[in-house]
């Protein structure tokens, strides 16, 4: 598995977190097991391997944060979303510009080129060229203004 494999599962997670009222570190032991895994493999390659110790901490570590920064990263993405209501926005979208955010604001390892890049090419799977144009000018926009190197 690579580290564009385990950031897609994770954006994956950051949007299941919208339906579960599970703790995060529950939900990440049930996400992350190899049952869940053998389950979801037929219908997604994503989950054909578990990640291994490493892939798993970065999925952790992104998870969890999404889930403690939640409120913050919305609020930079309902900021930067002009002309479009937070409502509008998908929920897959939502939680990848979430990853994304969390990456550039708390993961300095991460250059904030890659993490943009990153979430475009996952949202070009799920979503329409709009909404792909939209996560990626909000990114950018998100990065010159709030963002200081």
């Amino acid at each position: 598995m690579t580290r564009n494999t385990a950031r897609e599962i994770a954006a994956h997670l950051a949007y299941a977190l919208s339906f579960t009222d599970l703790r995060v570190e529950e939900f990440l032991d049930r996400q992350l097991s190899e049952e869940n895994f053998a389950g979801l493999a037929p219908e997604c390659e994503l989950y054909r391997d578990l990640p291994n110790q490493k892939q798993e901490a970065y999925i952790r570590r992104l998870i969890t944060g999404v889930a403690e920064h939640a409120a913050e990263l919305d609020a930079y993405i309902e900021k930067y979303a002009k002309g479009w209501r937070f409502e509008r926005i998908s929920l897959m979208a939502s939680a990848i510009m979430r990853v994304a955010m969390f990456e550039i604001l708390y993961m300095p390892d991460i250059p904030h080129g890659v993490a943009i890049n990153e979430a475009v090419e996952i949202a070009k799977k799920y979503e329409s060229s709009e909404t792909v144009r939209f996560l990626n000018g909000i990114l950018g926009s998100f990065v010159r203004q709030e963002v200081k190197e």
